[in-house]
């Protein structure tokens, strides 16, 4: 990601202070914010100021090193404790969340300093995993491409680079001809508001569409291929996703299109044995019945979009059976959905 032709990391930690790209200011505003305790940072994972699979990973690795900071010798271990149960409380859906707040735990047991190395080096591999990603994604892509994906897998989502956008990232540094269809993802419209500023900051050509439209426009085969990120993979393959991935991998299975998942080894969950055992996160409904935005004179405003007094159900993610999925763009490679090749990625990491 680009500001300025700068390239900069969506979150990073420094002398114990969290900074990171407010994500609920964009597209209208570029907005850097710090946090200096561990609760501020778990407050903004909520909150969604930084969001994306491996940037709540990176987000959560660094609270947890901030808790080992505050901490004091006095009820010291009671201390610890409560924090970490906090920060795994923020989004209970995204693997990386887990994985990083257990990998710092276990740090910041032997120090303070042990804890802050582990953040940072879990960042660090973040950053080149997803660059690996991009790496092995491109090979996948026709020179002349027209590529759906659904909410926000790129830069932002993650410490550098991203997932899904990744291999799209490096095509167009190649010169292939890449056209992005990009769903609006409702209901915060991470697509329309993220993902698009993202490529428009890459100079990527690319099209907001509804999120009701991905089905008619492969259909119409103006889509070759779907890529989409993940927030936890079941040892099955089943695949937690922003809610409304499921409608786009029954269309491409439908009309018989690749439908293809980049995901980190981090995002893979051993203990998940099928779909089901993933936890959903349920979400305000204020998400659904009210949208923010910014009007014509240029300042922020919330609006009402539904009928005043009916209720909304605001599932946050849905999972994607392993049969609607082509592969699973990784780190390591391209693996097929399937528990013996799942099993044998993680052996490897």
């Amino acid at each position: 990601m680009k500001k300025n032709e700068e390239l900069l990391r969506t979150i990073e930690m420094n002398h114990g202070i969290v900074s990171m790209i407010d994500q609920n200011k964009l597209p209208f505003e570029f907005k850097i914010v710090q946090s200096y305790t561990y609760s501020e940072t778990c407050q903004h994972i909520k909150r969604m100021t930084v969001r994306g699979a491996g940037a709540i990973g990176a987000a959560a690795g660094f609270a947890m090193a901030q808790a080992f900071l505050q901490a004091k010798s006095e009820n010291f271990e009671t201390y610890i404790i409560a924090a970490r149960k906090e920060i795994e409380q923020t989004r209970p859906t995204a693997k990386n969340l887990f994985y990083a707040v257990e990998k710092v735990y276990k740090a910041g047991l032997i120090s303070h300093e042990k804890a802050l190395e582990k953040a940072q080096q879990l960042a660090h591999e973040d950053e080149e995993a997803c660059y690996n990603i991009g790496y092995y994604g491109n090979e996948i892509i026709s020179q002349k491409a027209n590529i759906a994906t659904h909410c926000n897998a790129g830069s932002l989502a993650f410490v550098r680079f991203g997932t899904a956008l990744a291999p799209i990232y490096r095509a167009f540094a190649q010169q292939k001809e890449v056209h992005i269809w990009v769903d609006e993802t409702r209901p915060r419209n991470q697509g329309a508001r993220l993902t698009a500023w993202e490529l428009s900051q890459a100079n990527i050509p690319h099209t907001i569409i509804a999120d009701n439209a991905t089905a008619f426009l492969i259909q119409q085969r103006k889509i070759d291929m779907v890529i989409v990120g993940a927030d936890r993979i079941a040892a099955n393959g089943a695949t937690a996703n922003k809610i409304g991935t499921l409608e786009k991998a029954l269309a491409a299975k439908y009309f018989n299109i690749p439908f293809y998942v980049a995901a980190p080894s981090s995002t893979f969950d051993i203990d998940c044995k099928i779909g089901d055992d993933i936890p959903i996160e349920y979400r305000s409904e204020d998400e659904v019945l009210w949208i923010s935005g910014q009007n014509k004179t240029g300042l922020s405003c919330e609006i009402s979009t539904s009928n005043p007094g009916s209720k909304a159900c605001n599932p946050a993610f849905d999972i994607t059976p392993a049969e609607l999925i082509t592969g699973f763009i990784t780190e390591k490679g391209i693996i097929k959905p399937n528990r013996a090749a799942i099993g044998k990625l993680l052996l490897n990491i």
